[in-house]
C-alpha cells in the first residue's frame, strides 16, 4: 500500500489530491507544523535526510519531491488516467507542467514568505519580487486562455501540481488581474476528489508557512 508522509498546510496536500483522484489505497502519516515558527517537525528526517513533505514510500521506495512522486504514482497506480499519452505532443506539454510548477514558478513565491519574515528590510526588493510573480502568472494565464485545463480538454495530475503555485499567488492577493487564473483555481477547489483531500488531510491554510 502507498504510504504518504504527510505535513499540515503544505505541498503534501496535492498528492493527498491525486490520491483521490485515482481512487487509490493508502495510508496517511500526518505531521504538524511548529505552532511558533511554522517549520516541519523533526520526526520528519526520520524518513527522509531533508525532513520535508511530502515524501512517499512505495514497495521499499521512498521518494520526495511533489512532481517526481506525482509522476511515479501516475505511471505505476494511474492505469493511464490523469496523464496524456506517452507518445504524444501532450504529454511532453504535461511533463513541462510538472517540473516548472516547482523549478521556476515557486521560487519568487517561497521568496516572498522568506523576505515577509524581514519586514522593511526586505521593502528594496519587493519591486523585482513582484516583477517576478507577474512574470510567473502572466505566462500561466496566457498558457492557459480560455481553456479549462492546462493539457488538452481534459484534466491532468499538472493541474493538480500548478494548483499549488496559484494558492500561494492567492495567499499574496496576486490574481486580482488574472480572472481567468482565479476562476480556473476556484473550479479546481470544488472538484469532489479535491474536498475528499481536504476532509482527509485537514484544513489547509499557506499562511502557516509565513510564521516565524
Amino acid at each position: 500500500m502507498l504510504t504518504l508522509h504527510h505535513l499540515n498546510h503544505s505541498r503534501s496536500q496535492r498528492i493527498l489530491w491525486l490520491f483521490e483522484e485515482l481512487g487509490l489505497d493508502y495510508e496517511l502519516i500526518t505531521y504538524q507544523r511548529d505552532a511558533h515558527t511554522g517549520l516541519a517537525p523533526p520526526e520528519l528526517k526520520s524518513i527522509h535526510p531533508l525532513g520535508k513533505a511530502p515524501v512517499l514510500e512505495d514497495q521499499g521506495r521512498v521518494i520526495t519531491e511533489s512532481g517526481a512522486i506525482i509522476d511515479y504514482v501516475v505511471r505505476r497506480h494511474g492505469k493511464g488516467r490523469l496523464a496524456p499519452p506517452p507518445d504524444s505532443a501532450e504529454f511532453d506539454t504535461y511533463v513541462e507542467w510538472l517540473h516548472y510548477a516547482e523549478g521556476s514558478a515557486m521560487l519568487p513565491f517561497m521568496l516572498g514568505v522568506y523576505l515577509g519574515r524581514l519586514g522593511d528590510a526586505a521593502a528594496p526588493l519587493q519591486p523585482r519580487l513582484s516583477s517576478e510573480v507577474h512574470n510567473h502568472l502572466g505566462y500561466i494565464s496566457g498558457a492557459l486562455g480560455d481553456h479549462e485545463y492546462l493539457v488538452g480538454d481534459t484534466f491532468t495530475a499538472a493541474d493538480i501540481q500548478v494548483s499549488f503555485v496559484l494558492e500561494s499567488a492567492q495567499l499574496n492577493h496576486a490574481l486580482a488581474r488574472y480572472p481567468n487564473l482565479g476562476a480556473y483555481l476556484q473550479r479546481m477547489r470544488t472538484r469532489p476528489a479535491h474536498q475528499r483531500a481536504l476532509v482527509r488531510g485537514g484544513p489547509f491554510d499557506l499562511s502557516a508557512m509565513r510564521k516565524r
